[in-house]
């Protein structure tokens, strides 16, 4: 079956419903739910926060391999932004109430592409929310269909990544390895990630830092 999504204008008005296939060869706006996690990390006696993302499957067919939001997710027809709770679930194995969320904000985003050998424009409005979470990234139950790993870096050094002060960073966290997660470190650069407005990063992180 189809996936459908509501569609909109500019503006947010919803005009009506289209196929995701549609959406996205035609570039309608539709709306995407994001949530990031973050944690408090004890090091040495000092305390800082620290932003977990996904590696994204090398089977996506859009920017596979690439570091993205810990958990996101299409809303389909006639769903609230409270369906984020089903991607956490999903893609991560972590259960929460809608209500324990932090909401970051709403951006519009317009990314454009290619897969399967078929251009796309991906008009979102995405409802952006934040987590404060106990658990290290050896702790979650990924969905191995869509993630790869999940690592964590310094949310200040992912700020001054962003804002191109540093050019590379350290990242720790866990990669699957057939079926099992497996301890990973890898340095990480800007590009390391899916290419979306820099300044969203950096607004994120920052309510991230503040939030733990």
């Amino acid at each position: 079956m189809a996936e459908m999504f509501d569609v909109y204008d500019e503006t947010g008005n919803r005009i009506g419903i289209a196929e995701r296939k549609e959406a996205h060869a035609k570039g309608l706006w539709h709306r995407t739910v994001h949530c990031w996690l973050v944690r408090r990390v004890e090091l040495e006696d000092v305390s800082s926060s620290s932003v977990l993302f996904q590696k994204r499957s090398a089977d996506k067919d859009t920017n596979p391999g690439l570091f993205d939001i810990t958990a996101a997710g299409h809303l389909q027809a006639g769903e609230s932004p409270q369906a984020v709770v089903r991607e956490l679930e999903e893609e991560l194995g972590v259960s929460v109430h809608f209500e324990q969320l932090s909401e970051i904000g709403v951006f519009r985003e317009r990314l454009t592409g290619e897969s399967g050998g078929i251009s796309y424009i991906d008009a979102e409005f995405s409802h952006v929310f934040g987590l404060a979470v106990s658990m290290d990234p050896m702790e979650f139950r990924l969905q191995e269909e869509e993630v790869a790993g999940l690592y964590e870096a310094n949310a200040d050094e992912l700020i001054s990544l962003m804002e191109g002060r540093l050019e590379r960073i350290l990242a720790r966290g866990a990669e699957l390895r057939n079926g099992k997660l497996q301890a990973s470190e890898i340095e990480i650069a800007r590009s390391s990630f899916v290419a979306r407005d820099y300044d969203y990063y950096v607004a994120v992180f920052k309510f991230l830092r503040d939030l733990t």
